[in-house]
């Protein structure tokens, strides 16, 4: 390891490590505007510079300069001073200095870097360059005439996102960033360009002129738009959620966030559910919870046993579990969390969870991806797949094409493959120290899950200290409800031979409501959506943002989100409406507060109360006899941006659903 010497204090540094990182070991910040820690080195906006012997008299870009043995870094001298202040001089002759306008105030690195480290005035009095605006889709906007040309959405775009679709063109003082054909950028990271961008060049179109972040409150809360959890922060003001954006978590999310996580917050305050609904002559009309609790009430009079639970795609262990002690104390054990009618084996949840972790795909040199359109159902599994791919894994696919950010053998989308792997495959598989099968949604539905293992046995996934056979959940709340023990052995189709009387919908808006024509159904949520629409009665809910909750994500992992605001009208958080439920049931379900009801979960599933990845055991064996029959003709996503309720009501992802995938032409005000 180099010594090196910074201000005076002789620091130890690892191998490979640049002078700007031996600078922050040694506790020193140092300004910086392209350099990103995730990004490749550019070295070119220069506010870095250092002075370092032996070398030449002259600051140096410590970005972009090996540490070696030896070296004497100063950070603080008079050289450095003058060039930082010339640099930060430079970079502001052309800025628009519209502070007071701009939607990065106040969070701009700019701002801060212009005051600790720049002049208190500037000499140029010449004519201020002007650029023209680019679009960049219904998401990022864009006021080129700030850029200060770091270019960290270039290298983001090609290196994480891995579409090259932003770039420089011309040179000099005609340089400009652009989309190369002057259209929407179109990936499912795209939004992650307006956190990196140091100026207020890409700013948030949706967010634009809303509020100012002092104005903001914060807190921390969990992504229930997909399966992966991913870490964010939800910004709120008032009774509303103003913006989520991603907080670093290397074991999950990094710090990226997949836009429709990040824009479908909008739709929090659109098509609510906030006060009770009746069917009454075939309409929905507006009731009181006394009327409501009645009428269930009256329902299950002759047989409690009568009532099952099928809960949907974003609803918290906590709700889930009130759920399941209602029906325990009916008599009933008639739980589903598969709403779209899927019914694998999960005596074993090993065998349904991501074993290799989300951060360990990224070291797997050879992957079979089967029934998953991975950029859709799981975009930042995407990010850590192309990592792998770029470090030499060969990767496999079966099902129908997608189009995929890194090399890609497809192999067709008969699902006996599974059975009949291909030479190609086992030699590679083979040969590979860490080799991964990821099963996804639409494997999982054509009951490919056992074939899925045997695969695996044969190809060897599973190694000393590694364990690469994975099933990636496309749904927030489907790990906890399997541990919960949402599952029965048929799926929904034993839900519906049990002919319950009362049935349920918790959130449920997927799930296929013919089958239930004959009971009385519940609905429990909080949006207009199509299970509100087939309800008999419904009991508005709380969202995601309007209380605490504790989700698992694919891989195993507990986390927990936070309450950022209070629901509209007469919502009600969840817990709160089965406990009154139970009350006016007539039976008892052990808890009158939330702090109980966790107690009480934890007590029943120990593993939801450590945060971290649970303990699920090991796979288990392998049926060798296990085959895997029929073809995926489609994805179980159809539509990226509109696959929950929070979404569809989002006027921004209904829009990038028209515009980015369906092409559609959007009519300017004037027309």
């Amino acid at each position: 390891m180099p010594k090196v010497t910074v201000d005076g204090t002789e620091i130890d540094v690892p191998d490979g490590a640049t002078v700007l990182q031996a600078c922050e070991l040694a506790g020193k910040e140092i300004p910086r505007f392209c350099y990103h820690e995730r990004l490749s080195i550019a070295g070119n906006c220069r506010m870095c510079l250092v002075e370092v012997k032996p070398g030449p008299p002259k600051p140096q870009a410590s970005c972009a300069l090996p540490a070696t043995d030896g070296q004497e870094i100063r950070t603080d001298s008079e050289m450095v001073k003058t060039a930082r202040e010339g640099v930060m001089e430079f970079l502001l002759i052309n800025h628009p200095l519209d502070c007071p306008i701009c939607d990065q105030g106040g969070e701009c690195d700019l701002q801060d870097q212009a005051v600790a480290y720049g002049r208190g005035g500037s000499r140029y009095d010449m004519n201020k360059r002007a650029v023209t605006e680019k679009y960049m889709g219904p998401l990022i906007k864009t006021i080129m005439t700030r850029c200060i040309h770091c270019t960290r959405c270039v290298r983001f775009s090609e290196e994480i996102a891995g579409v090259d679709e932003i770039g420089a063109i011309y040179r000099g003082e005609d340089m400009q960033i652009t989309t190369y054909l002057e259209q929407a950028a179109e990936h499912e990271l795209s939004a992650n360009v307006i956190d990196l961008c140091p100026v207020g060049a890409l700013t948030s179109r949706p967010y634009a002129f809303e509020a100012r972040p002092w104005e903001l409150k914060k807190t921390l809360s969990i992504d229930v738009s997909d399966a992966i959890g991913a870490n964010i922060r939800l910004d709120s003001r008032g009774r509303e959620v103003m913006r989520a954006l991603p907080r670093i978590n290397d074991e999950v999310n990094e710090e990226w966030l997949s836009d429709k996580g990040r824009y479908q917050v909008d739709g929090l305050t659109r098509r609510r559910l906030d006060k009770v609904f009746m069917r009454k002559r075939g309409k929905l009309q507006p009731a009181s919870w006394d009327e409501a609790f009645k009428a269930i009430a009256k329902q299950l009079k002759a047989d409690k046993v009568s009532i099952a639970a099928v809960a949907g795609d974003m609803v918290d262990c906590e709700t889930m579990f009130a759920a399941k002690a209602l029906l325990k104390a009916c008599g009933s054990s008639l739980l589903e969390g598969r709403q779209t009618g899927m019914d694998y084996d999960v005596s074993n949840l090993a065998a349904v969870n991501f074993n290799s972790t989300l951060a360990g795909i990224e070291t797997a040199d050879a992957i079979l991806i089967v029934g998953s359109h991975i950029r859709w159902e799981a975009p930042l599994v995407n990010v850590r797949l192309r990592k792998a791919a770029k470090r030499g894994a060969k990767v496999y696919v079966v099902g129908p094409e997608w189009e995929t950010t890194f090399p890609a053998t497809f192999l067709g989308s008969d699902l006996s493959v599974l059975s009949n792997l291909p030479d190609e495959l086992t030699d590679t598989f083979k040969n590979a120290e860490r080799p991964a099968i990821i099963m996804g949604g639409a494997a999982l539905a054509k009951g490919a899950l056992g074939a899925g293992l045997a695969a695996a046995d044969t190809l060897g996934v599973v190694k000393d200290g590694w364990n690469g056979f994975n099933v990636l959940h496309f749904s927030a709340a489907r790990m906890g409800g399997l541990m919960l023990g949402y599952s029965q052995k048929g799926g929904m189709k034993d839900i519906a031979k049990a002919a319950p009387k009362v049935l349920l919908a918790l959130g449920a808006d997927e799930m296929d409501f013919e089958p239930y024509a004959y009971c009385l159904k519940v609905y429990i949520g909080h949006h207009g959506d199509k299970g509100a629409h087939s309800a008999d009665i419904i009991l508005p809910g709380a969202s995601f943002a309007e209380k605490d909750g504790t989700y698992v994500n694919t891989e195993g992992r507990v986390q927990f989100a936070e309450k950022a605001v209070f629901a509209p009208g007469d919502a009600r958080e969840d817990w709160t409406i089965l406990r009154a439920l139970a009350d006016a049931i007539g039976v008892n379900v052990g808890f009158d507060s939330f702090a109980a009801l966790q107690s009480a979960m934890i007590a029943d599933v120990p593993a939801l109360g450590e945060e971290g990845l649970a303990d699920l055991g090991a796979l288990p064996k392998a049926d060798a006899s296990a085959k895997a029959s029929g073809t995926i003709d489609a994805y179980p996503i159809a539509d990226f941006y509109l696959t929950n309720p929070i979404a569809r009501a989002s006027a921004v992802m209904q829009q990038c659903s028209a515009e980015l995938l369906h092409g559609d032409e959007l009519a300017e005000a004037a027309e």
